[in-house]
């Protein structure tokens, strides 16, 4: 087997390197651990293809796929011997090579088309999508090309869509949406309706209380309230609930629909404000009880302590920020993608530093969203206006997959189901890339 390994990329002029492959997936993906010589010159793709020359050998009918490799932990970006060089490892000693799946979609659904701009996503819901776009309007989605029920009641874009958390009845989803029309609606829908088209939902509760567009919404884990970041600089948080008890409630409203009753309608104030960004809050996120990350135009990220309304930790990038995430180890890391084209991570458990441990250059124009991948410390997405979708790694510096489905800018992103990508562009489509193998 190792003469045939040998066969890729053999050339007498070229050095041989001893090397030893192992891995941790399932028996069907090993391959014999005894050295082998390789070529120097292999790259991950011709190291891909000894992979399955062996697998190949071991079964007749196996059918080849991509494979990524890591030394010491590092993934491989160049040739072998340029890998030797860079990490100062000697070429002599045999070098044990681990190989895992590699993080590519497989598949690419057909675009579900908008009417506009698609400008926000969530897939935290396993068996929907939600999409909310510039014509008003959100969507729900069970799979591409199938939409199952609309959003109506905003009258300007929409910015953002969050799926409000709760521990109830699972068919029951309520949504939490924000909008350029300077307000915030919650929905409640069951998504077990059997339906032939999609069936229209009004909002259960208004919230109204920001002075300009509500760019952002996150809702709190247990989904008793949501925050919003405005273009007029402040966080506004929310109660969830159809009667707010704590005097926030405006009114309540009969809606009608050609001259019946449709459903009760309830307006809500701001439970409290966080006041100390200066330009527009770009994003929000809410992922314990006490805490909320916020981004803004004003070159900040800050973290919030709820009960006292006070920024505990606050980072001056020097760029405009779009987005933020919370993941990676212990669910501590920062990544933000910024106006410069960078995503950049940082670590708030580092006190006295504000230099990223992390950056990623390869987009080409700013990152519109960023979204640390669910059950990963190590793998996360961002979309760009360069059009692109990336898959990155923390183990390198480069890109896992570019993911090239839309015709224009990459407006969101998000996860969908653990082994796909689901983005929005400004070419009016919702894009699902599948099959990404991440462990």
């Amino acid at each position: 087997m190792s003469s045939e390994a040998m066969e890729v990329g053999a050339d007498e002029n070229v050095k041989t390197v001893q090397a030893r492959f192992f891995t941790q997936l399932d028996e069907p993906y090993k391959v014999p651990s005894a050295p082998i010589a390789l070529p120097s010159n292999l790259t991950r793709f011709g190291l891909s293809s000894v992979i399955n020359n062996l697998l190949k050998h071991l079964d007749s009918d196996w059918e080849a796929e991509p494979f990524d490799f890591l030394v010491d932990g590092e993934l491989i970006r160049m040739s072998l011997e340029e890998f030797l060089l860079a990490k100062g490892i000697s070429a002599e000693k045999i070098l044990d090579i681990e190989y895992i799946k590699a993080v590519a979609p497989r598949k690419q659904e057909e675009p579900s088309l908008h009417d506009d701009w698609v400008s926000a996503v969530d897939g935290s819901l396993p068996g929907l999508i939600l999409t909310g776009s510039y014509d008003s309007f959100g969507r729900i989605w069970k799979g591409a090309g199938t939409c199952t029920h609309m959003l109506r009641g905003h009258t300007d874009a929409l910015t953002s869509i969050s799926v409000i958390n709760t521990n109830e009845n699972a068919n029951c989803i309520r949504v939490a949406t924000a909008s350029r029309d300077r307000t915030l609606r919650l929905w409640e829908f069951d998504a077990e309706d059997s339906i032939s088209h999609p069936a229209t939902v009004t909002a259960y509760k208004v919230l109204r209380g920001h002075s300009a567009a509500v760019q952002c919404v996150s809702s709190q884990r247990t989904g008793d309230m949501v925050c919003s970041g405005s273009w007029d600089s402040t966080i506004n948080l929310w109660q969830t609930s159809h009667s707010d008890v704590d005097g926030d409630l405006v009114s309540i409203k009969k809606r009608k629909k050609r001259g019946a009753v449709d459903e009760t309608q309830s307006e809500g104030e701001a439970v409290s404000t966080l006041v100390g960004h200066t330009n527009c809050v770009s994003c929000v996120i809410w992922p314990k009880h006490d805490t909320i990350y916020s981004a803004s135009w004003d070159h900040s990220i800050r973290i919030w302590d709820v009960e006292t309304g006070k920024a505990t930790w606050s980072l001056f990038s020097g760029k405009v920020l779009n987005h933020i995430d919370v993941g990676g180890e212990s669910s501590a890391l920062v990544a933000a993608g910024a106006s410069d084209g960078t995503l950049r991570i940082w670590d708030p458990r580092r006190p006295g530093t504000l230099a990223p441990v992390y950056q990623f250059l390869s987009h080409t124009n700013w990152i519109s969203a960023c979204k640390w991948h669910n059950k990963s410390s190590l793998h996360l997405a961002s979309s760009s206006y360069d059009g692109k979708v990336m898959i990155w790694d923390l183990r390198t510096a480069w890109p896992l997959s570019v993911i090239g489905s839309h015709d224009d800018k990459v407006l969101c992103v998000d996860w969908w189901k653990d082994d796909a990508i689901v983005s929005g562009g400004a070419d009016s489509k919702m894009c699902i890339a599948s099959g990404i193998s991440v462990k």
